[in-house]
């Protein structure tokens, strides 16, 4: 009987997975060797340079412990910073934190630094140096007493850390130490004295300096504040800094985005529709700290208008702000471009509304009152941004008919581009049961079919009166896989975040290249997170599809070549939702882009295969090519792969090249699941 079960459970798992395969059929058979070939005087229209934008905004690690450089979690000891699904991932990652919340009613993620001293603290509500409440550390002279945050540091980058804080004198010694201690031992790895006499809110600096080779990488630690003996003190708005830090940025982190050479850099998403940028500007110390309701996160309000311009400066991007029409008006717009012109007067996007279309948006227009009140925001900037491009909230790729038929009643000229989100959950299927080789395939099928969307929706634009000239933004773009709830990614499917990923994010690059006639601006998602830079207990490193970025941001201002190709082809039936059929998919996928001087080609090529590596024939026509051509390649052993803060190069591009060997063509093999960049100099 046991034999009998397990041949009948063979057998099912067969006809499933047969089922599943007959849902992807090869609609044109692979050749042995593809031929490509580029028509060198060919002319497709260039590839528009604001094509090469990325995107940030406050969620998870992006800004908050991201870009900005600040270590601590909470510095003003709030409380109410998380929404109920971001507790329970802290409480699971540090579970000591429920008895210290408990007991003691310390805001998280601090924690009594010695838990014999007993409750020694208390919250004073209405009595801050920063936003709402300042907590008191009542010292006795039996027990050591303060608070103490676990972190990890940015080690071997840096050493030295810069602290400050706010005190308030209540009684006793007016001593404050600050220090960092092993989280293993309690031993003291550096420490720094501060006198606080005084009863009025006053900060105070000290330098934490570390021996090489004290703390490790990935190593946590613990930041403490203590009292001495019977002393009681107030303290607020905790700061600690990595003494590299560029003002308040993290260097890695600039360094990073600087080297993708993005275009323009958009600071929006879902907390713009409550967004109110006048509490981002003004002394950092005196930002109020609050909850940021789109993500259940804290937010400080340390990346306002001032530092997302400096960013950008640093970083070589042009500023792309998303205004605020959810709970905004036009004139608060008005005013915040009033503010950033003030400050700044080269070239600038705007962007109003996001998503709007999106019950989730705080404030969003129903489809009968988005027309109106773009048109309000519109006639309201356009007076005060005639150097600035302005943009309307347009609907996603599969859905956009109705929403932007309304925008479409505007009169034209109210926007120059209308904006679109290609976002994409690439582990949910049609098909069930399903392989996760059929889910794959489809999701490497959905970049291709966004083309078929972006010409009706260019067909849809074209057919009114006075909008012919107008095209579209993607002003985000992103796969993930994602379980039940809203921040549980997984990792089941191809996503921003892995090297499947990166054969789907190259994949819409190409897509993009074609219709660039269609598309004139673009902003992957994200600068940090998804598939941008990544930064984990302090130490920052890319995803795969951050790389994929970097070889195909050389082609800005290229000229599109005509591409013929006998690769094979294959259909997809009950794949990803939203684009859950389609027809004709290239396995061998290859764009090709002449530089403006005429004598580069770059050559872009996906392999969309599963199993096979792919012999590939790529003919030049009349461009004669140097004798080497450079070749830059993404691959792993599958798809699966990511990079992390344990392992940050798992997946990196690996240089080699081609020889030409005097012909006008080049052989190359592509593997499978793999982006490949050939970069070829005129002799």
């Amino acid at each position: 009987m046991p034999t009998f079960r397990l041949v009948c459970q063979a057998l099912l798992f067969f006809l499933l997975s047969f089922a599943a395969l007959a849902q992807i059929t090869q609609s044109k058979p692979m050749p042995k060797t593809v031929r490509v070939q580029v028509e060198a005087a060919g002319n497709l229209g260039s590839v528009p340079p604001h094509i090469f934008g990325s995107f940030l905004e406050p969620i998870d690690y992006s800004i908050n412990n991201g870009v900005i450089a600040e270590i601590l979690v909470n510095g003003s000891l709030e409380a109410g910073l998380w929404n109920h699904a971001m507790l329970e991932q802290i409480f699971r990652d540090q579970p000591d934190l429920i008895e210290s919340s408990n007991q003691t009613g310390i805001p998280i993620p601090w924690q009594p630094l010695n838990r014999i001293a007993g409750n020694r603290y208390e919250l004073h509500l209405g009595d801050a140096a920063n936003s709402w409440q300042s907590l008191e550390i009542m010292g006795t002279p039996d027990d050591l007493t303060g608070i103490k945050q676990r972190i990890y540091l940015p080690v071997p980058r840096t050493y030295g850390y810069n602290v400050s804080l706010y005190a308030k004198h209540v009684s006793g010694s007016p001593r404050l130490n600050i220090s960092l201690r092993s989280s293993s031992s309690d031993k003291v790895l550096a420490t720094a004295a501060v006198n606080a006499p005084t009863g009025e809110w006053t900060k105070y600096t000290a330098k934490l300096q570390l021996n090489r080779g004290d703390v490790r990488r990935l190593e946590p630690v613990d930041f403490t504040v203590s009292v001495e003996g019977d002393e009681r003190a107030d303290v607020d708005q905790i700061s600690l800094m990595p003494d590299d830090a560029m003002g308040t940025f993290d260097p890695d982190v600039v360094r990073m985005s600087d080297e993708m050479h993005m275009t323009e850099l958009r600071l929006g998403g879902n907390f713009s529709s409550y967004y109110h940028w006048r509490d981002g500007i003004g002394p950092l110390d005196k930002r109020v700290t609050m909850e940021n309701i789109a993500w259940g996160i804290p937010e400080y309000n340390n990346f306002g208008t001032d530092e997302f311009l400096a960013f950008c400066k640093l970083v070589h991007a042009e500023p792309q702000f998303n205004l605020n029409m959810g709970s905004g008006t036009p004139q608060e717009a008005v005013d915040w471009v009033h503010y950033i012109r003030d400050r700044y007067q080269g070239p600038m996007i705007l962007e109003m509304g996001n998503e709007l279309y999106g019950r989730w948006q705080v404030g969003y227009p129903t489809i009968h009152e988005v027309a109106p009140r773009t048109l309000a925001f519109s006639q309201a900037l356009r007076p005060v941004s005639k150097n600035a491009t302005l943009m309307a909230t347009g609907a996603s790729p599969n859905a956009f008919e109705k929403w932007n038929a309304a925008q479409l009643t505007n009169p034209s000229g109210t926007f120059d581009l209308l904006t679109t989100h290609f976002i994409t959950g690439t582990n949910h299927v049609r098909l069930n049961p399903y392989t996760p080789d059929f889910m794959a395939a489809a999701a490497y099928a959905v970049p291709y079919a966004l083309g078929s969307y972006l010409d009706r929706m260019q067909a849809q634009m074209d057919s009114v009166s006075g909008y012919r000239e107008t095209h579209f933004a993607v002003t985000e773009w992103l796969f993930n896989s994602k379980g039940e709830g809203e921040r549980n990614f997984t990792n089941e499917s191809p996503s921003s975040r892995n090297e499947g990923g990166a054969v789907m994010i190259a994949s819409t690059f190409n897509t993009y290249f074609r219709h660039n006639s269609q598309v004139k601006l673009v902003n992957m998602t994200g600068l940090m997170e998804f598939a941008g830079i990544w930064k984990r207990r302090e130490q920052v490193f890319a995803s795969p599809a951050y790389y994929v970025f970097q070889m195909y941001s050389t082609a800005k201002g290229d000229t599109v070549l005509p591409v013929t190709t006998d690769s094979g082809t294959y259909s997809v039936k009950n794949g990803t939702q939203g684009y859950a059929d389609v027809a004709d998919v290239p396995y061998i996928d290859v764009v090709a882009t002449r530089s403006r001087d005429k004598r580069t080609i770059n050559l872009f090529c996906v392999n969309r295969s599963l199993t096979d590596e792919i012999s590939v024939e790529i003919g030049l026509g009349s461009f004669a090519a140097e004798e080497v051509a450079k070749v830059e390649q993404i691959t792993a052993a599958s798809r699966y792969v990511i990079n992390d803060e344990v392992e940050p190069k798992r997946v990196v591009p690996q240089g080699s090249s081609v020889n030409l060997a005097g012909k006008r063509s080049l052989l190359t093999t592509l593997p499978r699941e793999s982006v490949t960049t050939i970069r070829l100099h005129q002799r």
